[in-house]
């Protein structure tokens, strides 16, 4: 399996140059060069794996053996999903929230690894696919060369960081610097990234926003000659191995519901997303293409709802969010409840457009040549157009074509509120849910879907690194005390040393020289 850039399809890399170069030099993002099907037999022969089985299966699809060999594949999954790093058997287990038979809504609890949030799932594999690329080429080489370093820069809105952090901690060889915007991730969250001392781990605190954090790494890796020279690793969502890490859960969900129905039957089901930068959702659709069974996949957005205006309308587009009633906005985001979410534009949508300039280049003219090219060529002139003018309106032909497989709601603070609150005193069955949650919870429960639709809602977070958002939705329920819901590992976070570089503001040059001080520092 080769990939290539959304913004220019000419130039293939394997998977190990994709998953080491993280963004695309032209800007672009990967995607693989074809979308495999899944094996003929694969209900019957997957029907009862594991979740490292599952992802065994899974990344095989799309990662050549001459890469990495059936036996390393297994060595690396075995060492990233297991019981000591993860507090959950099942890895990402599915909770009935109702008592009724069938069971018609679950929750996919996806924060049981290290940081408590989903964003384990792919990162703790990403980091040992780091060292198990790095340890490779540098026992490839002869004594006395010099060895392979990687400096590894990401942003965060709150749990990336975290996640990024804890799996990369004190690898060799790595140096990771994580940006966050100061004051606007929650106290849970940043205390996880700033008590990690590992010599090799730097927190950059910046003065502004998630975005800004956002085009500060864009911009580093556009740097070619700083790139070169820092040899930079992307653990964002930009890179393709998180989202491939990420599609397992949606087969072990189907495999999981399938269970418990009379044998023969197939669920109809329904999965619901709380969705930032779009790539919890686009291992989904990935999943989908490869010819998972689902119907389409619902986008659950806060406030800050770039995608669900674009399914409404077809505009791609920034708004000065400071016209929204009620609202607080630093350069146009939205300050909301479920703070991993606020973000102006989404990344990762990048690879949809792709998908759907290549189907809509197909149906206009078919048997047309070029048209992986073409569709390169539309997605780059889209992309500029929103760096320099902020927005996009895609012709009705592509909007159909994204409507076939996604649909998307809005949810505001105060249904935030109203749905944790209304699931913790569930008389039914009692749910704490977190607030990226309770987006999902919340669009699930307005839906209108056939009778025998099951719903998954995809939970991203456990709802003690949102204290705040909890506590306040649920004041003055009778019982509830925050205590229980705490994580011990928490309570004792809050107090300890923290290590944190402070940027002033969203610039550029500072963090350039803030890498050029520490890289290579406990790498």
């Amino acid at each position: 399996m080769k990939y290539f850039s959304t913004r220019g399809g000419s130039v293939e890399l394997s998977f190990e140059e994709t998953v080491l170069t993280g963004l695309a030099p032209d800007g672009g993002l990967f995607i693989p060069a074809s979308i495999p099907e899944l094996p003929l037999n694969w209900q019957q022969a997957w029907a009862h794996k594991s979740f490292p089985e599952l992802s065994i299966e899974v990344l095989s699809l799309f990662i050549s053996p001459d890469e990495i060999s059936p036996a390393d594949l297994a060595d690396l999954v075995h060492a990233t999903y297991n019981t000591s790093a993860w507090r959950h058997p099942e890895i990402t287990p599915l909770q009935p929230l109702t008592t009724d038979e069938p069971c018609l809504k679950y929750i996919l609890e996806l924060f049981h690894g290290p940081t408590y949030a989903f964003k384990d799932v792919a990162l703790q594999l990403l980091g040992n696919l780091f060292s198990y690329f790095l340890q490779r080429r540098n026992n490839a080489k002869s004594p006395g060369d010099v060895r392979e370093k990687l400096t590894v820069v990401g942003a965060t809105s709150g749990d990336t960081g975290s996640a990024a952090i804890y799996g990369l901690r004190g690898k060799p060889d790595v140096s990771i610097f994580i940006l966050h915007p100061k004051g606007r991730v929650s106290p849970i969250q940043e205390a996880q990234m700033t008590t990690v001392t590992d010599e090799n781990v730097h927190n950059i605190a910046v003065k502004g926003t998630f975005d800004d954090c956002q085009d500060i790494v864009k911009a580093l890796f556009a740097d070619t000659t700083f790139n070169a020279k820092h040899h930079l690793g992307a653990v964002n969502s930009i890179n393709w191995a998180r989202i491939l890490a990420q599609t397992v859960y949606y087969f072990l969900s189907y495999f999981a519901i399938r269970r418990t129905l009379p044998p023969g039957t197939e669920p109809e089901l329904q999965f619901i997303v709380p969705t930032g930068n779009f790539g919890d959702i686009l291992a989904g659709y990935y999943a989908k293409r490869m010819g998972l069974p689902m119907g389409k996949l619902v986008i659950a957005t806060n406030a800050n709802d770039i995608l669900t205006r674009f399914w409404k309308s077809g505009r791609y587009e920034k708004v000065d969010s400071s016209l929204i009633p009620d609202s607080q906005s630093v350069g146009g985001v939205v300050e909301t409840l479920s703070p991993a979410m606020d973000i102006l534009v989404s990344s990762n949508f990048e690879r949809l457009l792709w998908y759907l300039a290549f189907e809509n280049a197909q149906n206009t003219n078919p048997g047309g040549r070029d048209l992986r090219e073409n569709a390169c060529q539309t997605v780059k002139d889209w992309m500029d157009k929103v760096k320099s003018v902020g927005r996009i309106v895609v012709p009705d032909s592509v909007l159909e074509l994204a409507k076939r497989d996604f649909t998307a709601e809005r949810v505001d603070d105060a249904q935030i509120r109203q749905t944790i609150r209304e699931y913790y005193t569930s008389p039914s069955k009692s749910y704490t849910a977190d607030p990226h949650t309770a987006v999902g919870l919340h669009v699930a429960g307005a839906l209108t879907r056939p009778p025998g639709t099951i719903q998954i809602i995809l939970s991203t977070a456990h709802p003690a690194k949102f204290s705040e958002a909890v506590t306040g939705a649920l004041a003055g329920v009778p019982g509830f005390d925050f205590d229980t819901v705490l994580p011990e590992a928490f309570k004792t976070l809050l107090t300890m040393e923290r290590r944190v570089i402070e940027v002033e503001g969203p610039d550029v040059e500072l963090v350039k020289a803030v890498v050029e001080r520490f890289e290579g520092v406990g790498a």
